[in-house]
């Protein structure tokens, strides 16, 4: 699934090629028909994202609401658009761009009220200028579920993933597994900072890539997807930070990636040591 940095690029685009024109709009699957023509015609006004949803605000108060999910995509066309798939929920067309859009978790017209209801039930999200940090450490601590399983509850903090969680908590030197309710401020302040960090430069860039400190034997990340971590996908090979081989756990049906060297209950402020390898790499299930 999209995490919110990708949401956050693509709302960045259509700002800079979609807001200010008219499209027509149909949708050749058909399971959106109806939406479609209340939006042909109209002048899109206004892009913007929170977390994993995307908002498209058309003239007369009409929203498009866009959650990806799993299995959505969205293709753009600056030139001439070749013919929808029968899968494609909703075309917007215009003589200068054309976008397709398919296999969405939702595609549906909200009105303000709507969308300021469901805006209310997301957390904050880094990326987002309103974005209140106290607010989003008062969310994150409540209740004793792991941290790394809050990170993903949308309801607390908006738009991270899989990648983000892994990636930003060993930035933080944060134990992923520690009760959220025992987070301290300092170690949320950088947490926060990481997040911001990471999903700015993948909003960007197009991709995620996290920084190393200190260096990586990587001193400039490659094309190789496994060059572009610190912890994620990588299972059993040394940490960049101090060569402790990294762990994977099974959390919640989703697998959590940390080094169990550098990722420990006052990690944070001790200098990196170069840790003794140990080749075992197991998985563990929790």
């Amino acid at each position: 699934m999209p995490e919110g940095n990708i949401l956050h690029r693509i709302a960045r685009i259509h700002g800079q090629w979609l807001v200010g024109r008219s499209f027509t709009a149909d949708s050749p699957q058909g399971r959106f028909s109806a939406g479609a023509r209340r939006l042909s015609g109209r002048r899109l006004v206004g892009v913007d994202a929170h977390g994993k949803h995307l908002f498209h605000h058309f003239e007369g108060g009409v929203r498009l609401h866009i959650h990806l999910g799993l299995f959505g995509h969205l293709r753009h066309f600056r030139s001439r658009a070749p013919p929808p798939s029968a899968a494609c929920r909703l075309r917007l067309a215009s003589p200068q761009v054309t976008l397709h859009l398919a296999g969405p978790q939702a595609c549906e017209l909200l009105s303000p009220e709507d969308e300021t209801e469901l805006r209310s039930r997301l957390g904050q999200d880094p990326l987002r200028p309103d974005a209140s940090p106290s607010r989003a450490f008062e969310a994150l601590r409540k209740g004793r579920i792991p941290l790394a399983a809050a990170l993903l509850d949308q309801e607390r903090i908006a738009g991270v993933g899989n990648i983000l969680r892994a990636e930003a908590l060993f930035l933080a030197r944060l134990p992923p597994l520690r009760p959220a309710s025992e987070l301290r401020l300092a170690d949320f302040e950088r947490l926060w900072e990481a997040l911001g960090r990471l999903m700015e430069d993948a909003a960007r860039d197009g991709r995620i890539v996290t920084p190393h400190s200190p260096p990586a034997p990587w001193e400039t990340p490659g094309k190789r997807r496994e060059d572009r971590f610190s912890v994620y996908d990588r299972a059993g090979q040394p940490c960049p930070r101090c060569a402790t081989p990294i762990s994977r756990v099974t959390l919640a049906g989703r697998g959590l990636f940390f080094c169990p060297g550098c990722q420990t209950p006052g990690a944070h402020g001790r200098p990196a040591r170069r840790a003794r390898t140990d080749s075992s790499g197991g998985r563990t299930r929790i």
